[in-house]
């Protein structure tokens, strides 16, 4: 593993959800803690997130958001399949209950997804270079062939697939939200096909799952690390690598730092949910900035990057 090459892109997501956000989002890329960030266009704070990026010169993507807030696309924010009685999006699992009992419109998933890559280019002044799913709704079933469309037709290389090597032994994670996860990791698996029909790529490894909230520490970090670099190289340990010595892996890991949203302020047009509340979100900002995390990935020959230098 020593001679391994590892290109590790720290990706914060949810930038642009609240100023506080953006804040720690911001100090984590200032300590080398973050690599990279998905900013959420219709987060309240987006337009202040995307000066930042360009300030700090920070690499920044689209995640796309169907289920929290409010959508982007003026058709769509009146009179729209995407929308509850209330008029904001369904919610996390709201959009897996409409999306299952087929109630979502495809088309309108198609205009939404569209007006948010625009919305990111005029507020950025360029295209993301990559681009994923706020709660992994580009990997839900209908939704994933609609989204890898929506890339395909903007020139956009690079995505997200959920799959996260060793979840299943990480006995920390609450029954419900492994049933969650475990969701995500199927949804994940069938639309590998998709993706590369439409010749999106995404990094060799993702993590990000087992570490989230208050179960991120530097040791869950390495292991999560660890665990997919082993399980990695040994799939992919082929006699047609002349020089596995010399070999590169990448790795996303998925990480959400911040300091703690204060309502009525944040969110994406419906207030800032309980997680952007929470401690958590802080505990991650301070395990990142960790100087024995920093250390740890020099010793180990890992290269933090964004998705333009894969």
């Amino acid at each position: 593993l020593r001679m391994l090459q590892v290109k590790l892109i720290v990706t914060g997501d949810d930038f642009g959800y609240c100023p506080r956000r953006n804040q720690g989002i911001v100090d984590c890329f200032l300590a080398g803690a973050v690599s990279n960030v998905s900013l959420l266009v219709n987060g309240s704070a987006a337009a202040d997130a995307a000066k930042l990026a360009r300030r700090y010169n920070i690499p920044i993507g689209l995640h796309a958001n169907l289920s929290e807030g409010s959508p982007v696309c003026e058709v769509l924010k009146t009179n729209s399949s995407l929308l509850n009685q209330d008029g904001f999006f369904h919610g996390k699992m709201g959009f897996r209950t409409a999306l299952s009992k087929g109630l979502l419109n495809m088309s309108e998933v198609k205009q939404e997804l569209k007006a948010q890559v625009e919305l990111f280019h005029e507020l950025t002044g360029h295209l993301p270079p990559h681009m994923d799913g706020h709660q992994h709704i580009h990997v839900l079933p209908e939704v994933r062939h609609v989204f890898a469309e929506v890339l395909e037709e903007y020139g956009i290389k690079y995505t997200r697939v959920p799959i996260e090597p060793g979840l299943h032994n990480c006995d920390w994670i609450p029954p419900s939200l492994m049933d969650f996860y475990l969701g995500v990791e199927e949804d994940s698996f069938n639309t590998v096909d998709v993706f590369t029909r439409h010749g999106i790529r995404w990094p060799d490894i993702y993590i990000g799952l087992s570490t989230m909230g208050k179960n991120m520490s530097v040791s869950n970090i390495w292991s999560a690390i660890d665990t997919a670099i082993v399980e990695f190289t040994s799939k992919a340990s082929l006699p047609a690598q002349p020089t596995p010595q010399s070999r590169t892996v990448t790795i996303e890991l998925m990480v959400h730092p911040g300091y703690p949203s204060v309502p009525p302020v944040g969110g994406c047009g419906d207030g800032p949910d309980d997680f952007s509340q929470s401690w958590e979100r802080l505990h991650e900002l301070q395990t990142l900035i960790k100087p024995e995390l920093q250390s740890h990935y020099k010793t180990r020959n890992i290269q933090l990057c964004s998705f333009k230098d894969l």
